[in-house]
């Protein structure tokens, strides 16, 4: 009998083996205690209405987001302005992807954390030692132009989809860096300007069932190193927020995003809005689908606050910084609850 070859996906290697590898399985210190989690009804999270964002109450808006910011890190937004059928499309055309054949989407493989466009598997298997239950799709997706070529050409229509969903996604990151900048009182340009020349980048995740889900993680607590990021998921729970030391279960709610701070805002904002940890647990019965959109200051933006956030009550929470910078440390440390901010405290 041939020996088996070892999949380098995990949804190809579950296939294969139907157990949890102990390539996956986490320290009995470190495993998702799932029994712990505050299931709240309803989102989990506070939930903003964005209809009104461009209308009259429109400070009335820009406040809860602030807010929201402010005590949580984390919130959902109904009427974002992203067309239903884009959404549908951009879930249904990664479900396609992942269910093409090994051969197929291993032509996009590569375990190199470098590569702007590549399929892999956990966070970065070079270097960590026990992977995650996830793989992935990442995608630069800024400007568009510059990458779209270097996309999956299967499915067809995969290029087209995400390259529309990407812009939407765009628009909507925009709109929420100007709210985000009215709720600190500053222009509602100023996170715009001081992001630089901009980069977007998206991870298309897979969640296989799990046949242990106690035993592992989709992604362990961690923190989002860029500015803000635009989460959409199916409908299958997953992502948990920490809250006051517990872990709270982020439950979907149809046609909402998610949105969170990056360190990056947290930087920019001088630590009036946080860079929140968060999770993803898996389970026994169901694949798990979701499209997380970065968006990023470009590498050589200086990240630095606004001279107004900063005085004797607020004294300068981060020496100057270039995103550049901060995003090699980052990958240095690998997925951790601890914050790579804190290696760039002043002093």
């Amino acid at each position: 009998m041939a020996p088996t070859v070892a999949k380098p996906l995990l949804s190809d290697l579950v296939a294969q083996t139907r157990q949890v590898p102990l390539s996956h399985v986490r320290p009995v210190g470190d495993r998702p205690d799932l029994a712990s989690v505050d299931n709240e009804s309803g989102a989990g999270i506070p939930l903003i209405d964005l209809k009104n964002l461009n209308g009259p109450e429109r400070c009335k808006v820009v406040e809860a987001i602030g807010k929201a910011c402010e005590s949580d890190g984390f919130f959902m937004v109904t009427n974002h302005g992203i067309p239903e059928d884009v959404v549908r499309g951009m879930l249904l055309v990664a479900r396609e992807f992942f269910h093409m054949p090994e051969s197929e989407r291993m032509k996009c493989y590569s375990d190199d954390p470098k590569k702007a466009i590549r399929l892999s598997t956990s966070f970065n298997v070079r270097t960590e030692k026990v992977s995650n239950w996830r793989d992935f799709l990442r995608l630069h997706c800024y400007p568009l132009e510059s990458f779209i070529d270097q996309w999956p050409s299967n499915p067809p229509s995969f290029r087209q989809v995400v390259g529309t969903y990407s812009k939407e996604a765009r628009a909507l990151a925009l709109r929420l860096l100007e709210a985000i900048s009215e709720s600190l009182g500053l222009e509602r340009s100023h996170m715009v300007t001081a992001m630089g020349r901009h980069a977007q980048h998206m991870a298309v995740n897979y969640y296989p069932p799990c046949p242990q889900p106690e035993l592992t993680y989709g992604l362990p607590g961690h923190k989002d190193p860029n500015a803000i990021t635009l989460l959409l998921q199916d409908g299958v729970s997953g992502l948990q927020v920490q809250r006051n030391g517990r872990w709270v279960a982020v439950n979907p709610v149809p046609n909402a995003l998610v949105i969170n701070i990056g360190d990056q805002l947290q930087a920019l904002s001088n630590d009036r809005y946080k860079s929140v940890l968060h999770r993803v647990i898996v389970n026994s019965e169901s694949e798990r689908i979701s499209v997380p959109t970065f968006y990023c200051s470009s590498p050589d933006a200086v990240i630095a606050p606004a001279d107004e956030l900063v005085d004797k009550t607020h004294p300068l929470a981060y020496r100057p910084f270039t995103y550049q910078e901060y995003y090699d440390e980052f990958w240095n440390m690998g997925l951790q609850s601890a914050s790579c901010l804190d290696r760039f405290r002043p002093g």
